[in-house]
């Protein structure tokens, strides 16, 4: 098995330039997934007439925002799907010299 020089991947400015738009591409999409997930209970709290609105027969629009979490949901496993596809061939490439292209 070979050895991996750490030090020198975290050195690398790929691993640098990985690390940061990684955490900046998860940071954004977990503060609007939990500003997203809160603002249900908020909106039921404070917003009661809002969330009383009919839409159709007895749907109303908090239950329709409520539903909307699961579409939010999906929709960011998606995002995060297509966008770990970039990171993943950037890590490839990163690991690859690592190792002295022997991978």
């Amino acid at each position: 098995m070979a050895s991996i020089d750490w030090a020198a991947i975290h050195a690398d400015s790929r691993f640098q330039e990985l690390y940061r738009r990684k955490s900046r591409f998860l940071w954004g999409l977990m503060i609007f997934a939990v500003v997203y997930y809160f603002a249900l209970p908020l909106g039921a709290a404070y917003f009661t007439e809002l969330f009383k609105v009919k839409v159709y027969g007895p749907i109303n629009v908090g239950l329709l925002f409520a539903l909307s979490q699961f579409i939010v949901a999906w929709g960011i496993a998606f995002i995060y799907s297509r966008k770990a596809q970039a990171f993943d061939a950037l890590a490839a490439e990163i690991t690859r010299s690592a190792l002295g292209g022997r991978k």
